[in-house]
């Protein structure tokens, strides 16, 4: 049995070797061999992703462009941060600068860094970095094909009220709009 007064060096699991079980669009998934402390063998299935990043578009008047999209995953509409899967070597604050122009037509004159939250990481490598973007200037949507989104716009604090009752789940929408709120609502 382990014990609940662990070192960190005794919390570190070391690779033996990782299979590839799936290749997909969006992820891969892999089936790892691991070795834990005191030399005990264990097998770990993750979700292999290249992170995602997402930004809140908040206007002069603490105003925010939230995107409204049907998610498979959950089969409802969520109302969300505009986002995307960074590509394989892409910065991130790029992939946030992209996202928000492709899917509000706003651009950012200022964009900040909010850190990175990992939604999943007993099985998922995805890191989502966060980002407030500032200065909005309209230049146009541009979405990708197959993507069908709507959207609309909603005041900094009715967001806040809006993950406080659980009306929006989305944990990278949730996290970010805490960030936000707490920047801007002083």
């Amino acid at each position: 049995m382990g014990r609940n007064d662990c070192s960190d060096s005794e919390l570190t699991e070391q690779i033996l070797s990782s299979r590839k079980v799936f290749s997909g669009r969006v992820f891969d998934c892999e089936v790892r061999q691991v070795e834990l402390h005191g030399g005990i063998k264990a097998e770990r299935e993750i979700v292999v992703h290249t992170g995602g990043a997402c930004i809140i578009p908040v206007d002069s008047d603490l105003n925010c462009y939230m995107v409204k999209q049907y998610r498979s995953g959950v089969q409802e509409i969520l109302m969300e941060v505009p986002a995307g899967k960074i590509e394989p070597g892409e910065d991130p604050m790029e992939c946030a600068s992209r996202e928000i122009v492709e899917e509000t037509g706003y651009e950012a004159g200022k964009i900040d860094p909010l850190g990175y939250i990992v939604a999943t990481p007993a099985y998922c490598s995805e890191k989502i970095h966060m980002y407030l973007g500032t200065d909005l200037r309209f230049k146009g949507a541009n979405t990708d094909d197959g993507e069908f989104l709507g959207v609309t716009k909603v005041p900094l604090a009715e967001l806040v009220e809006m993950c406080d009752s659980g009306e929006i789940t989305d944990s990278k929408t949730t996290v970010c709009i805490y960030k936000a709120a707490g920047r801007l609502l002083k």
